[in-house]
């Protein structure tokens, strides 16, 4: 009887442990969001870089037309290993922050965003990490 006493909390104990913490936030600190960073270098093969003008233009019809309600942009120098010749790109890199609702659609706007990068610029790929946050705007 005991064992299954100690079964039974160990599995209603450590059940929350495995579903995450579902906790909304605190008073005053905003509501659930995912706060999405996107990494989109700019060097582009075969040319030069992506230059500002470019940039601006992809900001404005794309950035802007799918995270209408705000995001953030800044310049960073990032580097990669290529896979093939094993040896590190360093490349001028372009990292986008916006934080969204925990819904599908926020999801679909940021790949339509990496999807038009990726392709517009020949780029291999557009890194992006997502973190759970608390916002208030």
């Amino acid at each position: 009887m005991l064992r299954l006493i100690i079964a039974v909390w160990l599995i209603t104990s450590l059940g929350g442990c495995a579903a995450g913490d579902d906790a909304p936030c605190a008073p005053g600190v905003g509501s659930p969001v995912a706060v999405f960073t996107l990494f989109m270098g700019r060097a582009i093969a075969g040319r030069e870089d992506l230059t500002d003008g470019e940039w601006q233009s992809f900001l404005n019809d794309t950035v802007t037309a799918n995270l209408a309600n705000g995001f953030t942009v800044f310049d960073a120098d990032g580097g990669w290993m290529n896979p093939i010749t094993r040896k590190t790109v360093e490349q001028r890199t372009k990292v986008l922050l916006v934080a969204l609702p925990e819904t599908p659609e926020s999801l679909a706007a940021v790949d339509r965003v990496r999807s038009a990068y990726q392709s517009r610029f020949h780029q291999q790929s557009v890194g992006m990490t997502v973190a759970p946050a608390c916002a208030a705007f």
